[in-house]
């Protein structure tokens, strides 16, 4: 592995940070704030853990502004400073650790069916499934086990991990990165009648991925009954989510694990959906809302609200107290009506 020397100053003109300090330091690798020694790069997000600097045995450390005044007590040290901390810490740490290197080269232990398109660039690692009439763009990297069916597109400089499955007609854009796992295009759950009488409603629709989607480990998305699925461009999901068919997600949303989205929701630009939370069909996010960890949404939320998650875990015996006293809500509630109307009734009664 080629190791990667630079200092501290030149670290600090790629991320437009500060340095406090001595900028002439060496830097090697990125560590944990706890474990770094010399030569490495740390960082601090949250001022909260200012308490960790007097220890930190770092030859650099990356903080937000005004939380180190001085130059480090410590000789060969160095801080530097910028508005986003846990943002350059991304930056420092695509710096020092790069992608992989790929040959760019077709397996001959691939299938590749003759009438695919696989443009220039593309790495294909060994069984790897394309199919007829699929096209692959320049730069994209497969990896082993991935399979893509009839029709579909990958766009430029993906990456498809392995065991990725998208289905026929399909459509991923650029720089889309698909993780171990993950399948695009399985048929939407949806049946008609009942009992013995269920018929399969045929889900004869496609999924669309635009530029820069990232989707993690075995997540699924599932393709529209009529019409398309569509992940908009700039969206982040984590592993394990449920993605149903024909729902549409707006640009830059952010959708975290185990989280599940119902039949034809359409969510905004700009929304966040915390692990576990889930949305029932048909309904509508507005664009910049906020959705707490196992909240149920089971009607649209307007635009930027925020929405507060489940009960968090409280004691046992606590526990069984509120169970129990839910069935009795109901009554509770009329009782206090009615004692409101009566004392409304003895006030008035008193005025005069």
């Amino acid at each position: 592995m080629t190791t990667i020397a630079k200092s501290l100053f030149e670290i600090a003109q790629h991320v437009s940070g500060k340095v406090i300090g001595d900028g002439r330091v060496v830097i090697r690798k990125v560590a944990p704030i706890e474990e770094a020694g010399t030569g490495d790069i740390t960082f601090l997000a949250n001022p909260r853990f200012r308490r960790f600097l007097s220890d930190c045995r770092a030859t650099a450390i990356i903080v937000g502004p005004g939380i180190v005044k001085d130059a480090p007590d410590r000789a060969g040290q160095g801080y530097l400073e910028v508005a986003h901390p846990y943002l350059a810490f991304a930056q420092v740490l695509q710096l020092f650790v790069p992608s992989a290197r790929l040959n760019r080269q077709i397996s001959p232990l691939a299938h590749v069916d003759a009438s695919a398109t696989v443009e220039t660039d593309v790495t294909v690692f060994p069984h790897v499934y394309i199919g007829e009439r699929a096209k692959v763009g320049r730069g994209t990297a497969l990896y082993p086990g991935v399979f893509l069916d009839r029709e579909t597109w990958v766009g430029e400089d993906c990456v498809l991990h392995a065991n990725v499955v998208v289905r026929e007609g399909c459509r991923l854009g650029n720089r889309v990165i698909l993780h171990a796992g993950v399948v695009i295009g399985s048929d939407g759950f949806g049946y008609a009648g009942e009992g013995d009488h269920r018929l399969k409603i045929p889900q004869v629709g496609s999924v669309v991925v635009e530029d820069d989607v990232e989707i993690g480990a075995n997540t699924t998305v599932d393709r529209a009954t009529l019409g398309r699925t569509v992940i908009g461009r700039g969206t982040k999901i984590d592993n394990l989510v449920q993605i149903a068919h024909n729902v549409i997600i707006g640009e830059n949303s952010i959708i975290a694990a185990q989280a599940g989205i119902a039949g034809s929701t359409r969510i905004g630009k700009d929304v966040t959906l915390a692990g576990q939370a889930g949305v029932i069909n048909h309904v509508t996010i507005g664009d910049g809302a906020k959705i707490g960890p196992q909240a149920g949404v089971v009607q649209s939320v307007a635009p930027g609200a925020v929405l507060s998650s489940a009960l968090s875990a409280a004691p046992h015996h606590q526990w069984l107290k509120v169970m129990t006293l839910l069935p009795q809500l109901p009554k509770l509630w009329s009782t206090v009506r009615n004692l409101e109307r009566r004392m409304s009734s003895v006030r008035k009664r008193g005025e005069r």
